[in-house]
């Protein structure tokens, strides 16, 4: 009975979990172009999952950086996620090599053209134009790779 009990427990929980935002997650401090932005760091596979589902606000100059498990294509999508968002995905230097505009909602994945991406930043849309950051430019500050 026990098992059972604990079986669905866990189960009521994962689906618990997925309703409603996570925990701010620890920041770092990045700059971007000049600009300095505060970025929760997600590094582990149900932090990445969850991301900024649930969030209603992000603050100015706030977003989420997502560390991937090795450098590979990323794909991001927006289940869940009612903020309008652009997505940077960076290699393993610190390179912007693309921007994407997300939709709200939208479950369509939003895959990367290159296959070494290291970090993903997410924004509030429209934060990188207006900012004037692009492509090619350089975050400073971002967390080792170690052991990645």
């Amino acid at each position: 009975m026990n098992r059972i009990a604990l079986a669905l427990l866990l189960i009521v929980g994962e689906i618990l979990a997925q309703e409603a935002a996570q925990i701010a997650l620890p920041a770092v401090t990045l700059s971007v172009g000049g600009k300095v932005v505060t970025a929760e760091v997600a590094d582990e596979p149900q932090e990445r999952a969850t991301g900024l589902m649930f969030r209603k606000s992000l603050a100015p100059d706030s977003g989420m950086l997502f560390i991937m498990p090795e450098p590979e294509h990323a794909s991001f999508w927006m289940k869940n996620t009612t903020l309008p968002l652009s997505v940077a995905y960076i290699n393993q230097s610190g390179l912007i090599l693309e921007i994407h505009d997300l939709r709200p909602l939208d479950e369509k994945p939003v895959p990367s053209t290159f296959s070494n991406i290291a970090y993903a930043l997410e924004m509030e849309q429209g934060w990188f134009a207006r900012n004037r950051i692009l492509a090619g430019d350089r975050i400073k500050g971002l967390p080792a790779l170690t052991g990645r």
